[in-house]
């Protein structure tokens, strides 16, 4: 299966981003289609040997919507000296489009620059400028556009056009509405005699439908889209304001002939004002909804311009600073105190202190040296340090995430089903309701005027965008807050899930503890040495990979004792391992182990047990089915994990923990934590299952870890939570990823979950609450019982502000506070 993002450009409501779902997902191939309408994005998941993403946009673009084309070429404008006729200019482009790689290249003498489209994975900007130089000519400071700035961009230009369309049509439609109302209103607004609709009814009535004529120039596109969509049978918004305004416009022409004709009477009948004012108040609406729209990405566009522009490589022994799409992987790059790391990879050289807050949330700064890991966008602040490029482009940690975001706002919650169906059929219905009710009370009044009224309110008033906004705006804004938090939330579902955990299953090592446990102590029987204990069980532990024999290692080497060679190693899953030394046959592991076996653990019976007690891990050491002595050995809690399981509590969460380690010493460390239930000496593929018996019993259930063992579990669970220490595998498997290791984070990310989930049920309430009382009072129900009749304009300015208002409701989302620790 393939997966693409599309940028989709001309949706309005709920009813497009609905209809391109319905279209795409007809598609032989497709296995999922998800419109969200806030980013404007579809996210696509289709068989590549079935179906072609041209089909897909083809079939995008054929019901009326543009897809924004992504090139896999790159755009560099570079300023050249040194020129000083045409002939200088030719030159350059011929020596530039003679590289591999290189698409097109323009070369302007008037104002110096080459621009130039190429591949980057076939040329870099270096070997273009090279290409110059050797034509004799100077390549001087390039300037490269950004996808991000290109993104902003973008949207500054789409709001600014809108403003323009705004202004445009409220400079004409203020007339407009003075020279319509004018005469009703008060005696002290006068009009122009030859204006006076008593006087000269042909000139004003020609005056208003000249004044509106602009304002449905610049609002064409309500028509344009609308149409369409009524015409291929999937009615949206543009739809509704395209047949009110219509209707109101043909009205008021077909009156104008009427005027002309010699029937002044029909000068009462112009219904060009109530027209003109709808289209200048949706512009109005859609102004502000699109800076709201802006806003709810603020947090992934924040994440995407981290990232530096340039890095300096080593070169040839010298240093020389290169655009960030030319570092390749090998490549040894230098950073500065204060400067951002360009790319991932591994220190060779130097020492520093990293501020990773940008990936982890984490505000101190981490120490580096040789070896250690370094990922782009953090900021080295204290030496210099050289490192090796491991992870460019879209490999680069900071990708990932910013993908996983993406990924995330693209999905829909199960909550949003409900306002994907309602949306589905909400247009037809609301014509049909403005049908029948226009037809209604001209049959009931006789009065054509006063039916049109009630039509066009009722089909302006109806919003299927605040439907369709209220959803994805919140999950964009959650998802957002959490990654500036440095929690990765990979969906929408997900994301609702989380607010209904009532259990938490911690793993023990590496999550509620350190991970890096040392040696304590180590007691012996029979004979033989601490020494030589320590030394036998560290060198059969040396090909285990268990953080328990790594630290018997460390133990030994710490001593300065010798690993001795090992024969036949075999590792028991779960249980420990065997190997043969010196002839002797070496069995480390834990009591079941020893059970197994029919080793007697009598003789350390009672010190066992107060290792056990006081929270250290005894591992039992058996020389030629002997018991020999225990190693034991302590893994630190992490000094968060108390205060994050008092969090939970505080939330009505009981919190259980699940190792594989002997049943007293976990309960110690439950006991300094301050946790429930105690799920102790499971087999890690047992860990899943005993995450099926708590959801036997009715609850839902988070697991959190770190391990390649937590997996299953984490797969398992309602909710997978992985700490970012942890494995790739383990955060494959999650749904949630805590980047600082954090275990406060995760009542963090259960409170985000919840106020998400409840502005998201705000929104719909106050959505659909709008529709159902606007509708009606629209429709004239209150007018029938002697009420007020609803005006097609102010309906016009309900329906704008309803969306800007779900949309103000999800930007409060941002004010979101982390779990105090």
């Amino acid at each position: 299966m393939e997966r693409q993002v599309l940028d989709i450009r001309g949706m309005t409501c709920a009813a497009c981003a609905q209809r391109i779902e319905k279209v795409v997902r007809r598609l032989s191939g497709i296995e999922t289609a998800n419109v969200n309408l806030a980013s404007e994005k579809l996210f696509v998941e289709y068989d590549g040997e079935a179906l072609g993403l041209p089909a897909i946009k083809e079939a995008v673009r054929k019901i009326g919507y543009e897809v924004a084309e992504k090139s896999d070429t790159a755009n560099v404008t570079i300023p050249i000296g040194g020129m000083t006729c045409a002939a200088c200019s030719q030159r350059i482009e011929k020596a530039i489009k003679k590289l591999d790689g290189v698409t097109s290249a323009s070369v302007n003498l008037a104002t110096e620059k080459a621009t130039v489209v190429y591949e980057p994975g076939v040329t870099r900007v270096s070997a273009i400028k090279e290409a110059i130089e050797k034509a004799g000519y100077v390549a001087l400071e390039v300037s490269k556009t950004d996808a991000v700035d290109e993104d902003r961009a973008r949207k500054q230009k789409e709001i600014r056009t809108l403003w323009t369309k705004f202004i445009i049509s409220a400079v004409f439609s203020l007339p407009l509405l003075y020279v319509a109302m004018a005469p009703m209103l008060t005696t002290s607004m006068t009009l122009p005699h030859m204006l006076d609709p008593m006087t000269s009814p042909l000139a004003y009535a020609l005056a208003e439908l000249i004044l509106v004529i602009p304002v449905i120039g610049v609002g064409y596109r309500f028509y344009t889209i609308g149409f369409k969509a009524l015409i291929s049978r999937s009615p949206n918004m543009d739809s509704l304001i395209a047949v009110g305004t219509t209707a109101a416009v043909l009205y008021s022409i077909w009156n104008v002939y009427q005027i002309a004709a010699g029937n002044s009477g029909a000068v009462e009948s112009l219904y060009f004002e109530t027209a003109g004012v709808i289209i200048t108040l949706i512009l109005l609406g859609k102004s502000l909804e699109a800076v709201s729209k802006g806003r709810t990405s603020e947090a992934i566009k924040k994440l995407m311009g981290l990232a530096p522009k340039t890095a300096i490589i080593v070169q040839d022994g010298q240093e020389k600073e290169i655009p960030i799409d030319e570092v390749e992987i090998g490549d040894i790059i230098v950073v500065k105190p204060g400067a951002k790391i360009p790319v991932d990879g591994t220190v060779t050289d130097g020492g520093t202190a990293i501020d990773e807050s940008m990936l982890t949330g984490e505000s101190m700064p981490v120490d580096k040296k040789a070896g250690d890991a370094v990922y782009a966008a953090s900021i080295n602040t204290t030496g210099n340090i050289q490192f090796r490029a491991e992870k460019i482009g879209s490999d680069t940690a900071l990708a990932q995430i910013i993908k996983l975001v993406e990924d995330a706002q693209g999905s829909k919650a199960p909550i949003a089903k409900l306002a994907d169906v309602v949306s589905g059929y909400f247009v037809p219905i609301v014509c049909a309701i403005a049908l029948v009710a226009g037809i209604a009370w001209f049959i009931g009044t006789r009065d054509v005027s006063f039916s049109l009224t009630i039509f066009i309110s009722v089909l302006v008033i109806a919003c299927p965008c605040a439907l369709g906004l209220a959803t994805p705006t919140a999950i964009m804004v959650g998802t957002g807050k959490g990654a500036e938090n440095g929690i990765l939330i990979k969906g929408g579902e997900a994301l609702e899930t989380a607010h209904k955990i009532n259990t938490i299953v911690f793993d023990k090592t590496g999550t509620i503890t350190e991970g890096k446990p040392a040696v304590t102590d180590v007691l012996t029987t029979g004979g033989v040495s601490s020494d030589t204990l320590l030394q036998l069980t560290a060198s059969a532990e040396k090909g285990s990979e268990h953080p328990l024999g790594q630290a018997i290692v460390s133990g030994c080497e710490d001593k300065g004792l010798e690993l001795l060679p090992v024969t036949g190693f075999n590792s028991i899953t779960g249980l420990g391992i065997e190997a043969g030394i010196d002839g002797r046959a070496i069995l480390a592991g834990n009591r079941k182990l020893m059970d197994e076996r029919g080793v007697s653990l009598s003789a350390l019976e009672v010190e066992s047990d107060e290792l056990a007690l006081s929270g250290k891990t005894p591992m039992y050491v058996a020389i030629d089915g002997q018991l020999a002595g225990i190693v034991a050995v302590a893994d630190v809690v992490k000094p968060s994990s108390r205060t994050a399981i008092e969090n939970l509590h505080k939330m009505g969460i009981s919190v259980a923990m699940i190792t594989g380690d002997n049943t007293k010493t976990a309960a110690a460390i439950a006991k300094q934590v301050g946790i429930d239930k105690v799920l102790a000496e499971v087999l890690p593929q047992d860990k899943s299952n005993e995450i099926k018996k708590l959801q036997a019993e009715g609850l839902i259930v988070a697991m959190v870890g770190d391990g390649i063992n937590d997996a299953p579990a984490l797969a398992q669970a309602d909710i997978g939570i992985a700490i970012g220490s942890g494995t790739d595998v383990a955060m494959e498997s999650a749904d949630i990823v805590l980047m600082r290791s954090d275990l406060t984070d995760v009542a963090t990310a259960i409170r985000l979950s919840k106020q998400t989930i409840r502005n998201i049920k705000q929104n719909l309430f106050w959505a659909f609450g709008y529709n159902v009382i606007g509708i009606p009072i629209a429709a004239g129900v209150l007018h029938l019982f002697g009420g007020p009749l609803l005006n097609p304009m102010f309906a016009a300015a309900a329906m704008s502000l309803s969306s800007v208002s779900v949309l103000t409701n999800a930007l409060r989302l941002k004010r979101f506070k982390a779990t105090a620790k």
